[in-house]
């Protein structure tokens, strides 16, 4: 799966330009609920602004200047002077793991998604990469839950899924993970007897895994 296939489009947030007036900015941000908006000019990706960027840049409401020279100040204050030039992009040509992966290793929300000539294509947050997960494991299409622990080596998935079309089911979908060492498969399939499907793949010389085996780690913490 790719970036591009799964970001929110232009259409689906809200951007501004260099001219907009930061009191403007600020409006947007609080009409959107927004920490955020992305700078484009001319379709290009040129910065972003934060939102306390604007609290910073704005004056207080203890300012001891007069009504006019506020006005007049929020009217020359635009975005170009407090824009920051340092936006996280990603290609939409990118895996959406590696998105997921430097969003979590730099402690990103998001990502701007930008193609050729620094065109902004969209923008993709944490809430996409949760779609994402509930999608490729196949929660909504309903199906059973069987995992079970394995060992690293090759023709697993090609044994357990004979046993699984024996049973006349089929594989929604597949996911690894990794717990102390322990290596993880987790199915959801769809079948009239999940739990028979379950127990041949017990017989088969796998380790089946439920909230059960890790009951006396949760309760040691």
């Amino acid at each position: 799966m790719y970036v591009g296939l799964k970001m929110l489009t232009r259409d689906q947030f809200v951007t501004i330009t260099p001219g907009t007036l930061v009191h403007d900015a600020e409006k947007l941000m609080l009409a959107n609920r927004l920490w955020m908006l992305l700078v484009v000019e001319d379709e290009k990706l040129v910065g972003h602004v934060r939102k306390e960027d604007v609290k910073e840049a704005l004056p207080s409401r203890a300012t001891s200047l007069s009504r006019h020279e506020l006005n007049y100040l929020l009217a020359k204050l635009d975005v170009a002077q407090i824009m920051r030039t340092d936006t996280p992009i990603i290609g939409p040509e990118a895996e959406i793991e590696v998105a997921a992966k430097r969003m979590y290793d730099d402690d990103l929300p998001g990502l701007a998604v930008v193609g050729c000539g620094n065109r902004l294509l969209g923008y993709i947050n944490r809430n996409v990469l949760l779609g994402v997960l509930v999608e490729e494991m196949g929660l909504e299409q309903g199906g059973a839950r069987i995992a079970f622990e394995v060992e690293d080596r090759s023709g697993v998935i090609h044994e357990v899924s004979g046993i699984i079309k024996g049973h006349g089911g089929s594989i929604i979908s597949t996911s690894t993970f990794f717990h102390n060492g322990r290596r993880m498969v987790v199915l959801r399939v769809q079948a009239e007897t999940p739990a028979a499907i379950a127990t041949d793949i017990a017989a088969a010389g796998y380790t089946l895994v439920g909230p059960q085996a890790f009951e006396s780690d949760w309760c040691n913490l």
